[in-house]
């Protein structure tokens, strides 16, 4: 029965979701295949008013309510043929979310199959009473005060990787540990800036869903790569869950204030939905053909994601909606970025094309494209492989560099030739169409796997507290324990840990390309072995902040290794080596000709940069002689050890290690 103070009038077909306007509140959705859509409000004792939308445009549907705004809970029924050969799954007796929703007042609990059944498609049960409920959300009234982008210059830009809760749960002695208000701390911002970086890329902060797996594990997806709604701030996260959207804008403007960046790893290449087993909650319900890509001879969804499902981004009205949640969270939060996890799978039409569509859209949006973007650059689909293949302005995290690198310094069994193609931006991949090596986004480890010091004190992988027998996660590592697995009291195996360490994030942060350091590597945080602890929403995974000291060595080379990249202009120029910038140099300091590049034996090096920056590097655990160039009066700026001597441009060595040298002498 409809309450007599409301009712449905002629509304407007944009903009899409729930907007307020005067006297009341406009509802847009999307569906191609529907055969009505009711939009269903619910007040505070939960009794339910629907109405139909009352017009269609094209494929939206869209009314007026009067006499409500902002605070009222809603979903929609959809009503249309039930076909699962056809890919049609329409059941008006489930209550389905806003695709535009900007705020839910709950997710639904899947913690075993009676629970699930309410949210099956086939299942002719009104679930209402349990399913979560869209929030129309008003005008933000939120001070910003005279916040801006700091827009750091490609060229320039550190970025650090971090989880919203596991950055700061165990940080000392702040009042809101784990949520935005920490982010927003002073103390942890005077961190972030002491250590140089300038940019912060978070983890999924989009409300996702556990899920069902997870569920009925006791288990929670911690790193959050299962968006729930794409435009609703991620509540776990907040102080308080109904401001969680103001205190995520406290913390950008917060580190904007200190000049640093917030880019935001968002997951558009599928939903929470999963595959045809799990919950119909939005997408699927709405218009599941034109939703996802559907195979149409099986019915079943291509899992190029591996998740179950994929955003069909070559739908107009699937591209208007990802556009308008991308531009939300730049205009509404202020962010300054976004990493596209699995940018393959937006890229497919189904083959591969970054010219069109997703990424097309993008480029051409006069807000968006002023964004920094960032794209994992390969799904598990066929053909999904693309490092290299997308272009300007995308940067690509460079899966080369990682495997590259760890092999050289860690494996012992990589060249000079692929460590010098990696450090000097990887022109094999993105020195073409007129990109620049900022294109690469240089990483050694990220969230997805080992920490740095699990890299140097591990052969394999430890996930048995995933609950899926160790069999979750990458078994190729490109790691090295130095003698034993996991944590020890030797020595000297320490040391080798601690010398591997240093070189690997001396390669990072002095490599031409964009830097991107995970959150805690630079003290030595580990997750005990475990290699993909996305469901670890515990100490394994939240940065032990007290163990910090016992690395603060490490800590203090990375200080060091940021403001060296920062006095070396050629990094910060953004320009590709060439013969009269950057001379690779032998150990006796003659330039390397085709039979030093070949020598597989031979792991050591010097770079040249710009004439008065040396870098030396010893790929081996043993000591080594430097020949340095002539003519110059070399300074040591940076060293991993006092174990060197330098004497009549000399250089010996003790151990595996970077070593820089200039011709100014480095300030105190």
């Amino acid at each position: 029965m409809k309450h007599p103070e409301l009712t449905m009038q002629s509304g407007k077909p944009y903009p899409m979701g729930a907007t307020v306007c005067d006297n009341g509140v406009n509802f847009a959705v999307y569906s191609a295949n529907a055969n009505a859509i009711e939009l269903c409000l619910f007040d505070e004792q939960h009794h339910e008013t629907r109405f139909r939308l009352p017009e269609k445009d094209g494929f939206i549907w869209y009314g007026f309510v009067a006499n409500i705004g902002a605070g009222q809970r809603y979903s929609y029924r959809v009503y249309g043929e039930y076909a699962p050969e056809k890919g049609y799954f329409f059941n008006p007796n489930k209550l389905l979310i806003d695709p535009y929703s900007k705020q839910l007042d709950g997710k639904p609990m899947l913690r075993n199959a009676d629970e699930l059944a309410w949210y099956r498609p086939e299942d002719a049960r009104d679930n209402a009473h349990i399913a979560p409920k869209s929030v129309v959300v008003g005008a933000s009234q939120f001070d910003w005060q005279n916040d801006k982008h700091p827009n750091t210059p490609i060229g320039q830009t550190i970025i650090y990787e971090a989880h919203v809760k596991g950055f700061t749960q165990q940080f000392p002695d702040l009042a809101h540990a784990g949520t935005y208000l920490a982010l927003a701390d002073k103390r942890v911002i005077q961190y972030l800036h002491t250590l140089g970086v300038t940019a912060v890329e978070l983890l999924p902060i989009h409300e996702h869903l556990d899920e069902y797996h997870l569920q009925t594990l006791g288990l929670h997806n911690y790193w959050g790569y299962n968006t729930y709604s794409h435009f609703s701030v991620e509540r776990d996260y907040a102080a308080n869950p109904l401001q969680a959207a103001d205190e995520f804008r406290q913390a950008v403007k917060a580190l904007h204030a200190a000049g640093i960046e917030v880019i935001l790893d968002v997951v558009y290449n599928h939903t929470a939905e999963q595959d045809l087993k799990g919950a119909m909650l939005c997408q699927r319900g709405m218009d599941n053909v034109n939703w996802y890509w559907v195979n149409e001879e099986t019915g079943n969804y291509f899992n190029w994601a591996g998740t179950g499902n994929a955003l069909k981004m070559v739908n107009r009205d699937v591209l208007r909606w990802a556009a308008d949640s991308l531009r939300y969270w730049v205009q509404e939060f202020h962010v300054d970025g976004f990493r596209f996890d699995l940018g393959t799978v937006m890229a497919r039409e189904p083959e591969f094309n970054v010219y069109r569509g997703f990424f097309s859209l993008l480029y051409q949006d006069p807000i968006l494209a002023q964004r920094k973007l960032i794209v994992e650059a390969w799904d598990i689909g066929d053909n999904g492989y693309h490092l290299g293949n997308f272009a300007y302005p995308y940067l690509e995290w460079n899966g080369a560099f990682r495997d590259d690198v760890r092999q050289f310094w860690c494996e012992q069994n990589g060249d000079l030739g692929a460590l010098a193609t990696r450090w000097a931006g990887s022109s094999d991949l993105f020195h073409k169409c007129g990109r620049k090596p900022s294109a690469s986004l240089n990483f050694i480890t990220a969230h997805d796997g080992f920490t740095l010091r699990d890299l140097v004190s591990y052969n394999k992988k430890h996930n048995q507290m995933n609950q899926e027998h160790n069999q979750d996660g990458h078994n190729e590592n490109h790691s090295h324990n130095h003698g034993t697995e996991g944590n020890t009291h030797n020595p000297q195996i320490n040391t080798l840990r601690q010398h591997t360490s240093q070189a690997l994030l001396a390669t990072l942060l002095l490599a031409n390309g964009t830097p991107m350091l995970l959150a805690g590597d630079e003290f030595g945080n580990s997750q005990r072995g475990n290699n993909n602890a996305y469901c670890q929403d515990n100490s394994i995974s939240w940065l032990d902040w007290h163990n910090s000291e016992h690395d603060s060595c490490l800590q203090n080379d990375v200080r060091q290794l940021i403001g060296l990249r920062r006095k070396i202009e050629l990094l910060n120029q953004n320009i590709w080596f060439n013969d009269e910038s950057v001379s690779w140099r032998n150990t006796d300091g003659k330039i390397m000709q085709l039979i030093d590049w070949q020598d597989k034996n031979k792991k050591a090096m010097q770079i040249q940069l710009a004439q008065n920056w040396l870098i030396c590097i010893n790929g081996k655990h043993a000591a080594e002689v430097f020949r340095l160039p002539e003519n110059k009066n070399w300074q040591c700026h940076y060293a991993p050890s006092q174990e060197f001597t330098l004497q009549n441009n000399m250089l010996n060595v003790a151990h595996l290690g970077v070593w820089v040298f200039g011709t100014e002498k480095p300030a105190n």
